[in-house]
């Protein structure tokens, strides 16, 4: 159906939408309240949204956090620090995404490219858009000599995939990824049955003695003899009632 145009044209604007999701409007130049339907008292805000990108400035102070990572194929820890720079502050667009990344470890062994890859990282960071797609990259590099299990029985391919979970785990908090939020029902459900598996094996080795189950015993991390799960990589896969079941992640074959 044509549009008959009975005015002049004397701007346009084009609809979109930024990489934060955000609703974005472009304004080619100004346009006369004729041709806008914004109200004479009224102001378009959205062309002061502030949106990563290469050039931004970088602020006095920026809000970081530090994640330290300890990997049995070394004797010093490392330790991963992530700068936020905060947009918008103090308005409805306010977005907090990450700015620059720092490694820091007394091992030199790694020196060289532990500094390329922050340095790049961060101009990735720096670039705007979409970032989450490097925690994908880095969770798909492995060690030819073989990986390695962190703290809590979780399966690390490599030391570059274990930076790529740090990175992942603060886009997380800082609400770039979803969270994978267990449902409560189900977490309950996970935390009595492994509370009933650690009281059954922890349990047979003091019956002879009649030795009460300590706290501790009780709140391990996840059973010596747990198999790797297939979904979280996680060391918590464990058969109980029949069926195997992951204490992580609540995963099972028996739905």
């Amino acid at each position: 159906m044509s549009v008959k145009i009975e005015k002049k044209i004397v701007g346009y604007s084009i609809a979109g939408k930024s990489a934060d999701g955000d609703e974005l409007e472009n304004t080619g130049h100004q346009r006369n309240r004729e041709g806008t339907g914004i109200a004479g008292g009224e102001q378009d805000n959205s062309a002061n949204v502030v949106h990563m990108h290469e050039k931004l400035q970088r602020p006095e102070m920026l809000v970081g956090s530090t994640y330290k990572i300890k990997t049995p194929l070394s004797e010093h820890a490392l330790y991963v620090t992530i700068n936020d720079i905060i947009l918008n502050q103090g308005t409805e667009h306010e977005r907090r995404r990450p700015f620059e990344i720092f490694i820091n470890s007394k091992n030199m062994d790694h020196f060289q490219w532990i500094v390329a890859l922050t340095r790049i990282i961060s101009a990735v960071f720096r670039k705007g858009g979409d970032a989450t797609f490097l925690v994908e990259e880095l969770h798909s590099v492995f060690d030819p000599r073989g990986g390695y299990f962190k703290k809590g029985g979780k399966y690390m391919p490599s030391l570059v995939a274990e930076i790529g979970d740090a990175i992942e785990c603060h886009m997380k908090i800082i609400g770039m990824i979803p969270a994978d939020d267990m449902d409560d029902c189900v977490r309950k459900h996970l935390q009595a049955k492994r509370v009933e598996y650690d009281s059954m094996t922890v349990g047979a080795e003091n019956r002879a003695d009649n030795t009460p189950l300590s706290e501790e015993q009780l709140i391990s991390d996840f059973p010596p003899d747990a198999q790797l799960c297939p979904k979280c990589h996680t060391k918590a896969v464990i058969k109980m009632d029949g069926c195997m079941t992951c204490l992580n992640c609540g995963e099972s074959k028996c739905g």
